[in-house]
């Protein structure tokens, strides 16, 4: 018999065991993948921001719970466009409201119509709404299927009525998933007269974008700029807190799972004892028990893992329909999450495994062997 194969009758000859180790890394896997990918997508969400209209960096408040609270004033918005190295500055507001069950979180953005080309807005049927009306909005194209709208129907939120005036696509995904109104109309129903959320700045040809945003940044002290996914932390305490609990929350899977692995190797060795004694008396090396004894962990946590994978995209299918993530929340699944989730598991079982496997290969053989 191959020492693999010795491997796989051992887990053979003590399925419980095998279960209960199996399961542990399971449990530890799948919060690792669902943690993984809920803090991939909802970061891929907000970093589509600084794509907007091909703009060179964000502009957005200093330290707000999320970047939907942040407020610019549009005479800010207006100092920016005269910054030297600027070429335009668009100022867009961003609010929420709920539109009914299937779309309970509904994206809703202030623009002007002069501002819709450059914000990175291509209208793909009817027009856009005139600057001053009350009663127009535009839909992305993936709301409007969505919801059942076209052209020239009537759409109600929050107990008003609007026209369609005209449909759009953006170069980000989660713009086409956004109803659009004037930018006066959405301050008026915001209370927030003269004030914008994000800004969205180009720089011109040839001008150093870095030095740029400091300058914005020195002169507008109470606003910061935002040039990656790194710089989002600046604006965005709940991105940052999403990525805090995603670390912490694996490092909690990984003690879980250790001492689940811990807990079953160590019942095992001391059922074996009197094998492990048979095995160095018959001329078994240390590295060979200790090989043995952490090949079954890693065995069993594979197959764990691959578990732990399907639990975790199940979550993530439950998370995905849950009322306060729907419409924000897409779930992006990337190899790498898969990856070192197969990663965690083998880890987990290398030091959960690794103490019982030092106690078996330091066994006295003749002790072990008399043992009832």
């Amino acid at each position: 018999m191959t020492f693999f194969g010795l491997i796989l009758r051992q887990i053979h000859a003590r399925p419980l065991r095998a279960l209960l180790t199996a399961g542990a890394v399971a449990i530890g896997v799948s919060a690792v993948v669902a943690l993984g990918v809920l803090t991939a997508s909802l970061k891929l969400t907000a970093t589509q921001l600084l794509e907007v209209g091909r703009a060179d960096f964000t502009v957005a408040q200093k330290h707000t719970d999320d970047l939907i609270n942040s407020t610019i004033s549009e005479d800010d918005m207006a100092a920016i466009g005269r910054v030297p190295g600027v070429s335009r500055a668009v100022g867009a507001l961003i609010s929420t409201d709920n539109y009914n069950a299937d779309n309970p979180l509904l994206i809703e953005v202030g623009l002007k119509p002069s501002d819709q080309e450059p914000f990175g807005v291509d209208i793909l049927a009817g027009k856009s709404y005139a600057a001053d009306s009350t009663s127009d909005v535009m839909l992305g194209y993936v709301l409007a299927k969505n919801i059942g709208k076209q052209v020239g129907d009537n759409l109600v939120i929050d107990g008003n009525t609007y026209h369609v005036t005209g449909l759009y696509s953006t170069n980000v995904s989660f713009g086409n998933s956004t109803v659009m109104f004037p930018l006066s109309k959405l301050q008026g129903m915001n209370r927030l007269a003269g004030q914008v959320s994000l800004g969205f700045v180009q720089v011109d040809k040839g001008a150093s974008i870095k030095d740029v945003a400091k300058r914005i940044d020195e002169t507008f002290p109470q606003l910061t700029t935002i040039r990656s996914a790194a710089d989002f932390g600046r604006a965005d305490r709940n991105l940052t807190l999403i990525s805090a609990a995603n670390t912490g929350g694996s490092i909690l899977a990984a003690m879980i799972a250790i001492t689940g692995v811990l807990n079953t190797s160590l019942l095992s060795f001391f059922e074996r004892i009197r094998e492990f004694g048979i095995y160095r008396s018959i001329g078994w090396t240390r590295r060979r028990v200790i090989g043995l004894v952490i090949g079954e962990a890693l065995v069993v946590s594979f197959a764990g893992a691959f578990i732990g994978i399907l639990l975790g995209w199940v979550t993530i299918n439950v998370l995905e329909q849950l009322r306060q993530l729907r419409g924000i929340f897409v779930p992006t699944y990337q190899s790498s999450i898969f990856i070192r989730s197969l990663a965690f598991g083998m880890i987990v079982a290398f030091f959960g495994a690794l103490y019982p496997a030092l106690r078996a290969a330091f066994v006295a053989p003749l002790k072990a062997v008399r043992r009832e």
